[in-house]
């Protein structure tokens, strides 16, 4: 058989150029350390608070999502990534959208329910939803979650608002805002959602085509539309607080009272909803200034007591947050770049045996993070690498210094130079 026309006999034919799917990206290493910074300061706010990590998978059935999300909700319907079936097996199962269903999934099904309540519980993961890219949302996107399971107490809900709260301003976010709303239960929200309805059905044809869906299966998403012809109408709209039965006035008036006595600035956003079915009661967000409009929330969450209930689990009180790391890292303030990951780059010259590079570089990891460079470049090619990498140390060493255990050591910011034996090298770098 011959060759294609216009390739050459035995070459490779040229193919497009791969790139990543739509909507995820790479976090690459100028960036990460950023990352890191994040997710540090998680941590160590979780340590501080008395919480524990855990780790879901990021495959849960879909009757998990569906029911604990809601499928009405965009996350449990149009958004979610569900996964083929293989072989035998007829699973149903999705790329986790959020965590909450998961975490309240593992509480019971590993019996955290057994131990000492409330269990204090956080988790730093990618979701995963199927969404019109934006800056600073991806359909693989991160999250730091915290829940506290067992306890109905409102004073939860306002630690777990200013323990959010100190981590953003920890991270030096500037121009915050938190807004807090009362969504209701299931003994006052059904009346409220009649007058929701009842507001809206005459504006229908007004509202978006997401929001005429929303009408009859999910009326409270109405309220937080961004979109400008259905913010024009939530203005008019029956107030969800107005109409609140009194173990949930009692609860949003014990959040407010707490978040005062703390310090805590937030504002009453008759409008907030968050965006998932769960939710009761306590409902909150964070917002930046600094971020452009609709996209301006960091994260958020409430309190979630019905959820146990609609999985089949037994009845479980809830509370957490969730926040975005793609926004936070995005809205950072400017800060002095980490040290170069490589102090000491080992630059054998031709001729030096791989073995005894590898035992110079090992001897100097000694003291510091330290690699060899063995391609066949020149020195002053080596060199011009290793300046451009940021190490602060090159080891220079040629056939005859590495078979005497010699080596020429150099600081790159002076441009010092000595010559000296490979334990000196070591004592020198200590």
């Amino acid at each position: 058989m011959g060759a294609g026309r216009g390739n050459k006999l035995g070459s490779v034919p040229s193919s497009p150029t791969i790139r990543a799917a739509r909507g995820v990206r790479d976090i690459l290493p100028p960036e990460r350390w950023r990352w890191r910074q994040v997710e540090s300061a998680a941590h160590e706010l979780a340590r501080r608070y008395g919480f524990e990590e855990l780790e879901t998978p990021i495959i849960e059935p879909a009757e998990l999502i569906e029911r604990g999300v809601g499928e009405g909700s965009d996350a449990g319907g149009k958004e979610l990534y569900r996964l083929l079936s293989q072989g035998r097996s007829q699973a149903s199962l999705v790329l986790r959208p959020e965590a909450t269903a998961g975490v309240m999934r593992a509480y019971h099904e590993g019996h955290l329910d057994l131990g000492p309540q409330p269990q204090r519980l956080y988790s730093l993961g990618s979701m995963f939803r199927h969404d019109r890219p934006q800056a600073g949302r991806y359909r693989q996107f991160h999250q730091f979650n915290v829940e506290v399971l067992g306890s109905n107490a409102a004073a939860i809900d306002a630690e777990l608002i200013e323990m959010g709260w100190e981590w953003l301003h920890g991270l030096g976010l500037n121009g915050l805002r938190m807004e807090l709303n009362s969504i209701g239960d299931e003994t006052c929200r059904p009346a409220y959602l009649v007058l929701l309805r009842s507001y809206y059905r005459p504006l229908k044809e007004r509202l978006c085509a997401d929001c005429q869906r929303r009408l009859e299966d999910n009326p409270l998403r109405l309220l937080d539309c961004k979109r400008p012809e259905c913010r024009e109408q939530s203005g008019g709209a029956p107030r969800i607080i107005d109409h609140l039965c009194s173990p949930c006035q009692e609860s949003i008036a014990e959040v407010r009272r707490l978040l005062e006595a703390a310090g805590i600035p937030y504002r009453l956003e008759p409008t907030l909803v968050r965006g998932l079915d769960y939710y009761t009661r306590t409902v909150f967000e964070y917002q930046l200034d600094s971020l452009d409009g609709a996209q301006s929330a960091l994260g958020g969450g409430g309190r979630y007591d019905g959820l146990a209930k609609a999985l089949g689990f037994p009845d479980t009180a809830g509370s957490g947050f969730a926040m975005g790391l793609e926004r936070i890292v995005l809205s950072l303030p400017p800060g002095p770049a980490p040290a170069p990951a490589i102090e000491l780059l080992v630059l054998p010259a031709e001729g030096v045996e791989a073995e005894a590079a590898a035992r110079l570089t090992r001897l100097a990891r000694t003291r510091v993070a330290a690699a060899a460079d063995h391609s066949p470049r020149s020195l002053k090619a080596k060199m011009r690498s290793a300046a451009r990498s940021g190490a602060r140390w090159v080891a220079m060493v040629d056939p005859a210094e590495a078979s005497a255990g010699r080596v020429r050591l150099r600081r790159m910011d002076s441009g010092e130079q000595s010559e000296l034996s490979w334990e000196e090298m070591v004592e020198v770098l200590g």
